[in-house]
C-alpha cells in the first residue's frame, strides 16, 4: 500500500481505500480506548469538572447544587459515560489525525500536505469548542432553565445522568461546530467554492447557522446564540483562510 514518492496523485483502489479506512478506524479506537482507561483512573476529578458548571450556576442563584441518581446503577453507568467523553476529548488529536490521514489517502500530494498541517488544528478546534461550552456557555444555559422552572412555579430536581447527557450532547455539538473554518478552507482548497461564492452566500450561511443552532441546542435564545455567534465568526475566519491559503478560490472574486 506504500505510495511511490514520485507519484503526484492518489493511486489506491476501492479495496485499498476500504482497507485503509479499517486500519485508521482500528488506530483511532485503540487511542480512544487508552485515553478512556486513563480517564477512568482520574474519574473523581472528571466528575468534578463536569459538575462545575452546574455547581457554579446554582451557587450564583443562591441554591443548593444537588444532583441525584434514581437507581443504584445510574452513578456507575454515568461515570463510564463521562470517562468515554473525556477519553474522546483527550484522544481527539490522535482520532482526528487518523480521520484526516484517511481523507488524505485519496488526495493529490499538495492536498495531502495540507491535510497533514490541518489535522492538529482540527483537534484543537474540537477541544476549544468543548471548553467554550463548559467554561462560558453552560452556566448561563443552566441558570436560564432553572429560572424558567421557577417562573412556572416548579422545583428543579436534576438527576446526575440527565445532566451529564445534556452537557455531553452540547459538548459534541460545539466541538463539531468549531470545525467550520477548516471545512470552509478545505472547500476553497479543493476548488468547490470561490471567495466570490462565500461572500455572495454569506447571508444564506448566517440563516443556515441560525437554523442549525436552533436544531441542535435547547429551545432557548441563549443556547442558540451561544452556538450561532461563534460559528458565524468561525465562518468569517474560514473565509479569511481561503483568501490566504487557497489561491485558486480567488478566481472570479
Amino acid at each position: 500500500m506504500a505510495e511511490d514518492a514520485t507519484h503526484e496523485g492518489p493511486q489506491l483502489t476501492l479495496v485499498e481505500h476500504l482497507d485503509e479506512l479499517r486500519r485508521r478506524l482500528i488506530y483511532a479506537l485503540l487511542g480512544l480506548a487508552i485515553a478512556m482507561i486513563a480517564a477512568l483512573v482520574f474519574g473523581n476529578h472528571l466528575v468534578d469538572a463536569f459538575r462545575h458548571p452546574y455547581v457554579q450556576a446554582m451557587e450564583e442563584l443562591g441554591r443548593e447544587p444537588q444532583l441525584t441518581v434514581l437507581s443504584l446503577s445510574k452513578a456507575f453507568t454515568t461515570y463510564i459515560k463521562i470517562a468515554l467523553v473525556a477519553g474522546l476529548v483527550v484522544s481527539s488529536p490522535w482520532v482526528f489525525y487518523q480521520l484526516w490521514q484517511f481523507i488524505a489517502s485519496g488526495l493529490y500530494r499538495p492536498e495531502r500536505r495540507f491535510v497533514t498541517y490541518t489535522a492538529p488544528a482540527s483537534a484543537l478546534l474540537f477541544v476549544a469548542g468543548v471548553l467554550f461550552l463548559l467554561l462560558v456557555v453552560a452556566i448561563p444555559i443552566i441558570k436560564f432553565f432553572v429560572n424558567f422552572s421557577s417562573w412556572l412555579g416548579l422545583t428543579s430536581m436534576v438527576t446526575f445522568d440527565s445532566y451529564v447527557s445534556f452537557v455531553t450532547g452540547l459538548a459534541l455539538v460545539f466541538g463539531l461546530a468549531f470545525q467550520t473554518p477548516l471545512v470552509v478552507l478545505m472547500l476553497g482548497r479543493l476548488g468547490l467554492v470561490t471567495l466570490a461564492t462565500l461572500r455572495y452566500y454569506r447571508r444564506h450561511v448566517i440563516v443556515a447557522i441560525l437554523i442549525l443552532a436552533a436544531t441542535f441546542t435547547p429551545p432557548d435564545i441563549i443556547s442558540q446564540l451561544s452556538l450561532a455567534l461563534p460559528v458565524w465568526l468561525l465562518y468569517e475566519i474560514g473565509v479569511i483562510l481561503v483568501w490566504l491559503f487557497a489561491p485558486a478560490a480567488k478566481e472570479d472574486s
